[in-house]
């Protein structure tokens, strides 16, 4: 959980159905299947999609993420393929930090099927975040695209459906939520606690976590126990990487589904990001990933579906060790102090050569195998020109 990654800015089988019911007579208002194609699953139930600007042979890595209030392309993507783009006084506001964007205007985004014309990209650079993955990652897809579109993510076969716009028959188990929306969605969450309160939560499919908290929130309630002390560790946002505290909150429901032992990141929001108190934090995607989700946003609807990961443990491992893929290399960036990694004697700018018998593997085979609490582990780094073995055992969160 130590090395889990989080940019910007899920639950028991409670089956509700909701029909929108549909004749011959209004069939032309159907909602109609544009497309369907496949999406990556990265580490935290992130949803990486293929896609190409204007005519540009080369497709790029888009980031499907609710919790952007437009769509983007990566600075270095821009220079690489000269897209033009222009300074302007907007302001993009992320987790880790607020600042001023330039823009490429009125392009066109190619998916597999579908065309979209006339969209704003706004310009950042996403080096980070193409090193917490371990691949390029060229853009963000957000509001831009799901306000003209019905959008159904299965997180069973990872496919995505795209729907032209209309009456939607929504599956028969499942709840249908009707967020407030702005660019973002905003849904009440209800927390386990003495004075059982509801609060307002961004559904944010591109942040890398289960649940994030406003240090705010924290302390003007009682939503964590107060013998229970978090833990600092990392994460990254807009802007580069910066700490949180990582514990777990007992329970907490989402329409009429609970979870238990949730893992929550606890942010300290100095600029008011989150805006609150009209929101408390975030519901990120490996919440959302327990759920087949169909985002309809034309209605300002949302439809959850347990599936088949619904019942999948959370990741209570920590470790305090902060993991980056620069070029072919792995390389350890961030070491918390008193963590399992500190005590392990593992230091900044070691290179992982393996860990167990994974052997020279993408970043995101090292992060399955530190995923698992109080478990024994072999890492084996290069130190100056040494190799060396290390053994760790990794902590746990509960």
């Amino acid at each position: 959980m130590g090395f889990k990654r989080l940019f910007w800015l899920l639950i028991y089988l409670f089956p509700v159905y909701v029909s929108l019911g549909q004749t011959r007579s209004d069939s032309s208002n159907l909602a109609k299947l544009l497309t369907s194609f496949s999406f990556r699953q990265f580490s935290g139930g992130v949803m990486v999609i293929r896609g190409c600007i204007e005519n540009i042979p080369d497709s790029f890595n888009f980031v499907l993420d609710t919790g952007s209030g437009g769509i983007s392309l990566d600075s270095s993507t821009c220079a690489q393929y000269q897209i033009l783009n222009r300074p302007t006084d907007t302001l993009i506001k992320g987790i880790a930090g607020v600042r001023k964007v330039s823009f490429a205007f009125d392009h066109t985004l190619r998916l597999p099927g579908l065309t979209v014309p006339h969209l704003n990209f706004h310009i950042n650079n996403y080096e980070v975040l193409s090193s917490v993955y371990g691949e390029k990652i060229d853009g963000i897809i957000g509001y831009s695209f799901f306000r003209r579109f019905i959008v159904e993510v299965n997180f069973d076969s990872l496919r995505i459906n795209v729907y032209q716009p209309g009456k939607m028959a929504y599956p028969q188990h499942g709840y249908l939520l009707h967020p407030n929306f702005t660019s973002i969605p905003i849904e009440d969450i209800r927390f386990r606690d003495d004075r059982r309160n509801d609060f307002p939560f961004y559904i944010d499919s591109g942040a890398g976590l289960c649940f994030l908290l406003s240090e705010q929130l924290v302390a003007d309630s009682a939503i964590l126990k107060k013998k229970r002390k978090p833990i600092v560790t990392q994460a990254e946002g807009m802007g580069g990487r910066l700490r949180m505290r990582l514990t777990v909150i007992k329970s907490l429901k989402l329409g009429p589904y609970r979870f238990n032992k949730v893992p929550v990141f606890i942010y300290d929001d100095v600029n008011n990001i989150l805006n609150y108190p009209a929101v408390g934090g975030v519901i990120g995607n490996d919440l959302l990933r327990r759920f087949n989700v169909i985002y309809n946003y034309p209605l300002k609807e949302i439809h959850l579906q347990p599936n088949s990961h619904f019942t999948d443990e959370f990741d209570y491992a920590y470790t305090g060790l902060g993991i980056y893929q620069i070029e072919d290399k792995v390389l350890v960036l961030d070491v918390i102090t008193g963590s399992p990694a500190e005590k392990a004697g593992i230091r900044v700018n070691d290179e992982i050569i393996g860990i167990n018998n994974l052997i020279h593997q993408h970043i995101q085979a090292y992060k399955n195998a530190l995923q698992v609490k109080n478990q024994r582990v072999t890492i084996i780094i290069l130190r100056e020109g040494k190799l060396m073995e290390i053994k760790m055992k990794t902590g746990s969160i509960l």
